[in-house]
Parts: C-alpha cells; structure tokens; sequence
C-alpha cells in the first residue's frame, strides 16, 4: 500500500488537474454560494406601484411597503397594462393596484380591492414578495379601521379586540431568519463537492488505462487489486476530507448556521459522506470501465441528486418510485442525516438506516473487485 500511496502523491504533485478538481474548484464553490447569499434572504427586490387613487392613505401604504426589508418601490406606472409589461421585461418582481376612490369607499365600508400582482417565475422572490404585499394590504385596512372606529367614539381597548380576534404569535423554530445561506448552503456546496469526487475518482482510476500505466499500479501492491486501490484513493480522500471539514467548521464555526448535533456529529457526516462518493465513483469505473461513459453516468448521478434530496420538493410527497429511487443518491441521506442529527439535534440513532446507507455506498466497490482487476490486466483504453 505504501508503494501505492506514493505513486499516488507524485502523480498529484505533477497532475494540476488533482489539486484543481479537489481542493481548487470546491474552494471557489465555497465562497461563491456562501458570499452569494451572504445577506441571508433577498432584500430590496424591485416593486412597483399603479395608484389611481392618489390618496394619503394608498400613498402611506406605498411608503410603509417600501419600509420592508425585502421590498423597494422601483417606480409607478399610470396603468395595470403597463406595470404587467413591466414585470414581464423582469424589471420588477411584483405590482400593487390602487383603484379610483380606494380611500374613499374604504372608509365608507364599502370593501374596495386592493389587488396585487407577483411573478412566480422566481420562486423565493416571488413568495416573499406575496407575504410582504399580504401584510401591508391587512396593515392598511387595520389603520384605516381603526381611524374610523376612534372617529365614532369607540374606546381604544376595545379596537383591537374588534380588528384582531386573535393574536397570532409566530415562532420560527431553527431558523427563525429565515435565512436562505443556512438553509441552502448545507446542502448546495457538499452537493457540488460531491459532484467533484464522483468524477474525479473515476477519472483518476481511468488515466491508469489511458496511459497503459495500470499493470505499472498493480505491481506496486504485488497483484493486490484492494491494496492498490487503497493507496490510490487514501491521498485522494484526505484532500477531499480536508476540505470537507474546512468548509463545515466555516458553515457552523464561523458563519454561526445551527448545529444543534455537536461537532462530533458533524465530522462524521463529513467523513462518510466523502467515502461514499469515493465509493460510488469507484463502483461507477468497474461497472463500466470506460472513462468516458462512468465519468458521465457519475455527473448524470450528482446533478440528479440536486432534485432528489429534498430540499425544493419534498421527498414525502414524490411518486412511490421516486421516493424508492431516492434512496440511490448519497447526498440524500447526508441531508437526511444532517436535517435530523446536526440541525435538529436528535441521535444518528433516528437516522441510523440513512447513516448505513452511507457505509454501504463507501463498500460498495467491494463486490466488483475482480471486475476492476480484469479491467486493468485485460481491458483496453476506449476513446
């Protein structure tokens, strides 16, 4: 293995691709998807405003909306037609109509319709939008109401009852930010690093048979298959694993996300999941030992994996064969892992059949030892 090993370490120390494959690009997917939602949500997200009304009610409202967070009024727009072409040019995310005599027929109980208008073509701008333009059109009715009541004489102890049968007390439990870096990074950036060591791992298996160099790497290890695929892949691993932990104590060290779990916990979904990928490229080589085709039946893997962890949609909620097919891609178990163990704080012994998954993709090259074997003393390169 020593042998191996060393082989190993001289052919990364004269191939740049290794240092850029495993340390480079997932450095750069780090701080990209970290910086980018670095602010936690999207804030100051184009709005615009058609008031035919032109009242100090419709324009308080304008100046209390554009108050929000997420929310700036971008311009106003003298018709529905023209706001609507507008956000269909992506020139704002969402409008608001005030009509004629709004004001007017508010206060005389006459139920006028504010309406709003929002693109969901863009998901998170277009629902945070919606609950900003919620929240202001009831803030809006609620001042107006209440401006009345106190006008015909009714005590102010007695408003609120009237305009707020119920207090509603939110409590966002994990994330009470809302915070998109915390909920998406986790998942985005070991998905991607993923992506990276599935490829690499086969294609680093593939040079020794494009290069006619594979004889050459059984011989280090006297014939043995296992030992010299273990020296080969352990520099391969302590890179990955090493930047695998740096990212996870920048996420939760340094950036503050929730990990209720502990750091052990942490290291250990790190440390599996890096295996696991390992371990699927490698059965991806020797079930077809052909560089071209396992490197794309591995990319076509991870970008799948984007879709079938859970995150945009639920798992739950799939088809009964998607939801079996689910069980195939590693990176869902590392969120499922993540979700219940490091977010949440529960044991791995609530998640233990996703945690098994995880070694049993690391051993999952182990079957097909004597495939790969043959593929190295017998196989020819294939363009």
């Amino acid at each position: 293995m020593k042998n191996s090993f060393l082989r190993e370490l001289s052919l990364i120390r004269h191939n740049g691709l290794y240092m850029a494959c495993l340390v480079g690009f997932p450095l750069l997917v780090m701080i990209f998807f970290t910086s980018l939602m670095a602010e936690g949500q999207p804030v100051d997200m184009p709005v615009g405003v058609v008031d035919l009304d032109n009242s100090s009610t419709s324009r308080k409202i304008v100046r209390s909306l554009d108050a929000f967070q997420n929310t700036h009024i971008a311009g106003s727009y003298s018709d529905v037609a023209a706001a609507r072409e507008a956000m269909q040019k992506g020139e704002i995310y969402a409008f608001i109509y005030f009509p004629r005599d709004c004001a007017t027929n508010m206060i005389a109980g006459r139920q006028p319709g504010i309406s709003f208008y929002y693109t969901m073509s863009f998901l998170s701008a277009g629902s945070l939008l919606l609950s900003d333009l919620k929240t202001i059109a009831t803030l809006g009715y609620a001042g107006v109401a209440k401006a009345k009541m106190q006008a015909m004489g009714v005590p102010e102890s007695q408003i609120m009852p009237l305009l707020q049968p119920i207090k509603v007390e939110l409590h966002r439990v994990g994330n009470p930010g809302t915070d998109y870096n915390a909920y998406l990074s986790p998942m985005l950036v070991p998905g991607v690093m993923l992506l990276f060591i599935f490829i690499f791992t086969a294609y680093s298996i593939g040079l020794e048979l494009k290069f006619g160099r594979s004889k050459e790497w059984l011989d280090t290890a006297g014939g043995n298959i296992f030992v010299a695929l273990t020296g080969k892949m352990l520099p391969q691993t302590i890179l990955s694993m090493t930047m695998m932990f740096l990212y996870l104590i920048y996420i939760y060290g340094v950036m503050g996300f929730p990990h209720e779990g502990g750091w052990a916990v942490i290291f250990l979904l790190g440390a599996l999941t890096v295996m696991a990928a390992e371990g699927f490229g490698i059965f991806m080589f020797s079930l077809l030992p052909h560089v071209r085709m396992s490197m794309s039946v591995c990319s076509l893997w991870a970008v799948l994996s984007f879709s079938m962890v859970g995150t945009a949609f639920p798992v739950m909620a799939m088809d009964p064969a998607l939801k079996s097919l689910a069980w195939l891609f590693p990176l869902r178990h590392y969120f499922v892992i993540y979700q219940t163990s490091v977010f949440n704080g529960f044991p791995l012994t609530d998640c233990w059949q996703h945690v098994a998954c995880l070694f049993a993709f690391a051993l999952l090259p182990l079957p097909l030892m004597g495939r790969l074997k043959k593929a190295m003393t017998e196989g020819e390169y294939m363009e």
